[in-house]
């Protein structure tokens, strides 16, 4: 599957783009679709805490790890968390982290959890990502 890069104006010429992709995110019969950054730098798959708790996760229950780098400087609490993630109508089963307060506006995909699971193809002339399920 192809998805385009999402455009940001922000008052800059060129406006920033960025490989951003729709998934549905599931808990047991709870379902939120989410925008995600696709990020080969990002070692899991992190979500607001916000997106947990619409989910009926009880985030802060869940094993407390520290975030660095993501969102600040400064360290920060985040919790693991069983869901399911569903891309291009494949459904995965995923630990993932929720964060408290996180800054971005859409979740981040990282390399456990999403690379782990697809073949993802980055072309940056093109504006576009290409994900397809490892063999």
């Amino acid at each position: 599957m192809k998805f385009p890069y999402k455009r940001f104006a922000r008052g800059a010429f060129p406006p920033d783009i960025r490989p951003i992709i729709t998934i549905k995110l599931s808990h047991n019969d709870q379902s939120i679709r989410q925008e995600m950054l696709v990020d080969s730098g990002a070692d899991l798959c992190l979500f607001d805490a916000e997106i947990g708790e619409a989910l009926g996760i009880p985030v802060t229950s869940g094993e407390e790890k520290t975030l660095l780098g993501a969102t600040s400087a400064k360290p920060q609490p985040f919790y693991l968390h069983p869901v399911t993630i569903n891309v291009g109508g494949w459904d995965y089963a995923i630990e993932a982290g929720f964060v408290p307060n996180f800054a971005p506006t859409y979740g981040i995909v990282g390399q456990v959890g999403f690379f782990s699971l697809f073949v993802v193809k980055f072309d940056y002339q093109k504006e576009e990502v290409e994900i397809r399920r490892k063999d």
